[in-house]
């Protein structure tokens, strides 16, 4: 069970070049916790990449880009170069005390953050959060939650939300409809936008289920190791002299 108090970085990228190998133009993040409290909010354009021409055309939301100059212009977001961000990132976590990130499907954010540590740095640093921090999964936890919900599938396949397996959708979106009501929202598809409505994606299905285990990867429990001959011997004395 996760604390009220502990604060949580919610953390949302958008990047160019593909989908297998994607790059980070925009970082966003939040930090919150359970009891409502909204501590920091930063969003933050990569210099690095959005000032390059041929990276941007890559873009899945190339359309955007323009509004991005116009909110760096009007300090609404900020441009940075990738080292900063990191920096940025690594900061917030030691001062808010965060051992918990969050992200909606959180596996492709790791993925990008970290490829594009390993491009900006050419591998000379591989890894993007700070040591020792948790990657928590909204996607993971709707799958969860969502499942165990009669209404949710019915809801999804009357509006069509539905993939192209025939199954509900859990994107972001549909779900912040779901949970809202609100069937005109529209993700925004920038960082720091989109962190907002999956920090309260996260906060939902917590409060469905406070023992829910979010981790992205929850470690494997290694089978016991047979006891060796001595150790069962001993056991053996042990209970004779008792």
């Amino acid at each position: 069970m996760i604390d009220p108090h502990e604060r949580i970085m919610m953390i949302d990228t958008e990047t160019c070049n593909s989908l297998d190998d994607p790059i980070v133009y925009d970082v966003g993040y939040s930090i919150f916790d359970l009891a409502g409290n909204v501590y920091e909010e930063v969003s933050m354009a990569n210099k690095d990449i959005i000032t390059d021409p041929a990276y941007m055309a890559t873009a899945y939301y190339a359309e955007k880009i323009p509004n991005y100059w116009r909110e760096i212009y009007l300090g609404q977001r900020e441009l940075l170069t990738w080292d900063k961000i990191k920096w940025r990132v690594f900061d917030a976590c030691k001062r808010h005390n965060c051992r918990i990130v969050a992200a909606h499907n959180a596996r492709f954010d790791n993925r990008s953050l970290n490829l594009t540590q390993r491009y900006i740095t050419t591998s000379r640093h591989r890894y993007f959060l700070p040591y020792g921090v948790e990657w928590y999964d909204t996607l993971k936890m709707c799958r969860a939650v969502l499942k165990n919900d009669p209404n949710y599938k019915p809801w999804c396949f009357e509006h069509g939300f539905i993939t192209k397996t025939n199954q509900a959708q859990m994107t972001a979106e549909v779900v912040y409809r779901y949970i809202t009501k609100d069937l005109d929202f529209t993700e925004a598809h920038t960082g720091l936008e989109d962190v907002r409505i999956e920090r309260e994606i996260f906060k939902y299905c917590l409060a469905l289920n406070s023992e829910l285990d979010g981790r992205l990867w929850v470690p494997k429990e290694e089978p016991a190791k047979p006891k060796e001959e001595w150790e069962i011997l001993v056991e053996q004395l042990m209970a004779e002299s008792a």
